[in-house]
């Protein structure tokens, strides 16, 4: 018998864990199938709605809000490197020159899953290629655009949509339920709209999750 599970994946196209707990969830997917199948969704969190458009230094940011040195910055990245690589995903070695604002991105994104799950799956895996491994701006509208057509969206009417202000509200609506129902970090992957989990946790975690929830059991929440 197959089970089949909603999976909302609440995150940021400029988090670095988003990008390890996407990889590692997809993995879980892979082990647990095919006794069990699950259609995801991904849902909009901004870490920074203040960015202006020109983005950030990325030490500079980092400083500003955490107080980490270059040094504890480098081992960081490496750190996440590290894990990314073990779920597929290859981070820049020089990691990510500045922050950007990613609520086009969202939008985009809103606009994705309104159209075909799948090609907002595919948008949201280039997102985070994009920003990540090739170290481009995931508020350029021009570099928006071209993900969209590469997704198998309409180029044109993304570019409509950019240039304008559809999706906003959508989107910001989508953001305020997520942090007024307790979401103030990210991933939080939530399954069935009841069971949490939080962090990049690895593949073991939500292999050992999917299966709980599949057959019933209670879930613990688990955080990174």
């Amino acid at each position: 018998m197959i089970t089949q599970l909603k999976i909302d994946f609440v995150s940021d196209v400029s988090c670095p864990w988003c990008a390890v707990g996407l990889g590692a969830l997809e993995a879980a997917l892979a082990r647990v199938a095919p006794d069990v199948k699950a259609e995801l969704h991904f849902q909009p969190f901004e870490l920074n709605p203040q960015m202006p458009k020109e983005g950030q230094d990325t030490f500079e940011h980092l400083n500003q809000k955490y107080g980490s040195s270059r040094e504890q910055q480098a081992e960081s990245r490496e750190m996440i490197r590290a894990r990314g690589a073990a779920v597929g995903f290859q981070f820049s070695a020089g990691g990510r020159p500045r922050i950007y604002n990613t609520f086009d991105a969202h939008r985009l994104l809103h606009w994705a899953e309104l159209e075909d799950v799948n090609k907002q799956i595919v948008l949201k895996k280039s997102l985070l290629k994009a920003y990540f491994t090739d170290s481009e701006n995931p508020s350029d509208p021009e570099v928006l655009v071209r993900l969209a057509g590469a997704a198998g969206l309409d180029e044109a009417r993304a570019r409509e949509i950019l240039a304008s202000d559809e999706y906003a509200e959508e989107t910001r609506e989508r953001e305020r339920m997520y942090t007024d129902a307790g979401i103030h970090s990210v991933p939080a992957i939530i399954i069935n709209n009841q069971h949490l989990i939080s962090g990049g946790q690895p593949v073991e975690v939500f292999e050992r999750a999917l299966r709980q929830i599949a057959g019933a059991a209670p879930a613990r929440l688990s955080t990174a």
